[in-house]
């Protein structure tokens, strides 16, 4: 059962029954992209740096807006090479132009 502090991330699910065996990845994207600082340190103590980041890694920062993603670049080690990439695709760029309006 996710801590108290993390429900209110999910208010488009019944809290109670997220599971992290069965939920990680949603709870993930979901801690990443909204979270507040207490979510965050729990998040990195439940899965680890090492795991965060393959995680990371393995989406190229999809769901996560440039300024957090070259927060978790810094904090996680992330090529900076590699982020800039991510942050060049295509798909990105139109969700990025569509969101600053």
């Amino acid at each position: 059962m996710l801590p108290g502090a993390l429900q209110p991330l999910f208010w488009d699910y019944r809290a109670k029954s997220l599971d992290w065996d069965s939920d990680a990845d949603l709870i993930t994207a979901r801690v990443l992209a909204s979270g507040e600082w207490n979510a965050i340190q729990w998040l990195r103590r439940t899965l680890g740096d090492d795991q965060l980041r393959s995680w990371i890694e393995a989406r190229h920062g999809r769901g996560l807006d440039v300024r957090r993603l070259r927060f978790w670049e810094l904090i996680l080690g992330l090529s900076n090479r590699r982020v800039t990439s991510w942050l060049r695709e295509p798909g990105r760029q139109v969700w990025e132009q569509r969101v600053q309006r």
